[in-house]
């Protein structure tokens, strides 16, 4: 069984309580249970996109972890009652999971990632890291998570992989693991968003010090201003309203511990 911790619910996404070490202990767990899951790293932007995306939204509520990939939400969580006890980015849970996968000898699957980014890291995890990668691709996801042919689903499931790893961005690649969670059972599929870009260097990522005061937006802001203005500078603002709305629920409705889903 997966170890019990707290949940706390964020707007309409519940969040894991764990550490970072307890994460990488829960997602082992995960996927030696044999039954599949989905692992998500919710943020301000995904909590926002929840508000509207009832698809996004369902995909939340059927993952298997939820970990705070964002320091507003481990900021504001006291307020709402139960303390997130640091930040679990997805980027920086890629290479200790496959590390992970090296000494576990799990079969790894790439999924995303900027054109060519994928076929990249598949060889530099097989040449460097000794990881069995099952397979990858980089085809086109549409924003609903689907493609139009299907055959991205039907690579991964012939694949046979332990883990997958799908970098398409909210809300593409949790749509695509939710529609996908029955056929590819029992591979557990992490959503990493840029992160398979940033092992091979096609974008930098923030300093550290920006992620650890929250700015870690600004610099991403920076590199593709284009594409992500309104993401932070219109949408991102919403936050403040989800944040008040969930502090009026009952603490009932936005703390869950163990013995309340037991």
């Amino acid at each position: 069984m997966l170890t019990a911790h707290p949940r706390l619910r964020i707007g309409r996404v519940w969040v894991d309580a764990l550490t970072f070490d307890q994460a990488l202990v829960a997602i082992e767990q995960l996927v030696d249970r044999g039954e599949g899951g989905a692992v998500f790293t919710p943020n301000v932007d995904h909590l926002v996109k929840a508000e509207s995306n009832l698809a996004f939204r369902e995909a939340y509520q059927h993952c298997s972890l939820s970990f705070a990939d964002g320091m507003p939400l481990i900021w504001i969580s006291p307020l709402l009652g139960c303390a997130l006890p640091e930040r679990v980015a997805g980027s920086d849970l890629l290479r200790p999971v496959l590390e992970m996968a090296a000494r576990r000898k799990w079969r790894v699957y790439l999924l995303g990632g900027a054109p060519g980014v994928a076929e990249e890291v598949s060889k530099l995890l097989t040449e460097t890291m000794g990881i069995t990668v099952a397979g990858w691709d980089d085809c086109r996801i549409e924003s609903d998570g689907s493609d139009r042919t299907g055959e991205s689903f039907a690579r991964a499931q012939a694949a046979k992989p332990d883990l997958i790893f799908v970098a398409l961005g909210p809300p593409k690649q949790e749509l695509w693991i939710h529609r996908s969670r029955e056929m590819l059972r029992p591979a557990v599929s992490l959503g990493v968003g840029a992160s398979l870009d940033f092992l091979v260097g096609k974008y930098k990522r923030a300093p550290r010090w920006m992620g650890r005061v929250g700015l870690e937006w600004l610099y991403r802001l920076s590199q593709e201003p284009r594409r992500l203005w309104r993401r932070y500078l219109v949408e991102g603002p919403r936050f403040i309203n989800i944040v008040l709305y969930t502090w009026r629920l009952p603490r009932n409705e936005r703390v869950r511990y163990p013995a309340d889903s037991a």
